[in-house]
């Protein structure tokens, strides 16, 4: 397994991350993401950690709770061999105090996390959403004392845009509070909107991107071709939300272009889909889910192996799309002064 920086702090983590989105299936939202039970959710974590993975993610929302235990109750006396990440921010309670990043809710939640997860402390402590209601200044203080406790080693966020990442990691330096080290952001062949704004900041800043729906919500595993619709008991064909929308123009390119370097590598799609995020600037990990031990064995097949320069340029191409403004405008006027891909 190869080990990657996470951002510009000294942890190290895996270069794959195993996601437990699919533990649990405690409500309908999540049963279309999966279902695993105890007994499953612990070979899964046994197989990982035999493989070198060093990295598992969770959040307090994904089946209310369930998915934070299962997990906790999985891991047992492993605990020194694992980084646990987990998130916050969604609806968790009930009433008006029940969601957020205020600091009320914050504590609350990272101290039923703590209980769930049955451990003293969260290596990596993400807000999972900018809730605009809260100053951020309180967001920080409030993270910076989970910190300061002992609770919480690093912080990091998810699915920011890039105004809220670089306020926040400006109002920590100007208070000496912990800044965000990693953020948690949707990317993939069919999804490279993540290159236009917070690749850059995150290259500039040294915040590691921890990747969610690398496969954009099953529909870059070779399950979905030309003329052969989504499975309707897949997390996309279910309409959950959290899959992210596609052009089906460009699905039916990139699976295309997927297909063929699949035969050239002997590599399933899935596995080259996901090395190619490998390659990607900034990327400290890509969070992998799976529903059972085929899935995460095809998934750990992604790394030790190199997708070629010429295999990577025939994604790239098959990937690209015109930018919104202003990133068209940056790249078509001042490309010699911009090195970051677009798509």
């Amino acid at each position: 397994m190869e080990y990657r920086q996470l951002g510009g702090s000294g942890l190290r983590v895996s270069a794959l991350a195993f996601g437990t989105a699919t533990f649990g299936g405690g409500n309908e939202f999540f049963r279309a993401w999966g279902s695993t039970q105890l007994a499953e959710a612990t070979r899964l974590i046994d197989i990982s950690l035999e493989a070198g993975l060093n990295l598992f993610d969770t959040a307090d929302m994904y089946s209310d709770g369930l998915a934070e235990d299962i997990l906790g109750q999985a891991i047992g006396g492993r605990r020194d061999q694992v980084l646990i990440s987990t998130k916050t921010s969604f609806r968790t309670e009930p009433g008006p105090n029940g969601q957020g990043s205020s600091r009320h809710h914050l504590i609350r939640a990272c101290e039923a996390s703590l209980r769930r997860l049955r451990t003293d402390h969260i290596d990596l402590y993400q807000l999972h959403a900018f809730d605009a209601l809260t100053p951020i200044e309180e967001v920080l203080r409030a993270l910076d004392d989970l910190v300061r406790s002992g609770k919480v080693r690093y912080i990091g966020c998810s699915n920011f845009s890039g105004w809220h990442l670089m306020k926040s990691l400006a109002i920590a330096e100007k208070y000496g509070w912990p800044r965000h080290v990693a953020h948690q952001a949707y990317y993939s062949l069919i999804g490279r909107e993540y290159e236009w704004e917070l690749m850059p900041l995150a290259s500039d800043q040294k915040v590691g991107t921890l990747v969610w729906s690398g496969l954009a919500g099953g529909r870059l595993t070779g399950k979905v071709r030309r003329n052969q619709p989504v499975p309707a008991a897949s997390r996309a064909g279910s309409g959950a939300a959290g899959a992210a929308p596609v052009d089906e123009a460009l699905l039916y390119r990139m699976v295309d272009a997927l297909d063929a370097i699949s035969k050239e590598t002997g590599k399933t799609i899935s596995q080259v889909a996901l090395n190619w995020l490998l390659h990607r600037p900034t990327i400290s990990s890509v969070i992998t889910g799976a529903r059972n031990e085929v899935q995460l064995r095809e998934n750990l097949g992604a790394v030790g192996w190199n997708l070629t320069a010429e295999q990577i340029a025939m994604l790239d191409a098959a990937s690209a799309r015109t930018p919104v403004y202003p990133y068209w405008h940056q790249r078509e006027t001042f490309a010699e002064r911009n090195p970051w891909p677009t798509s």
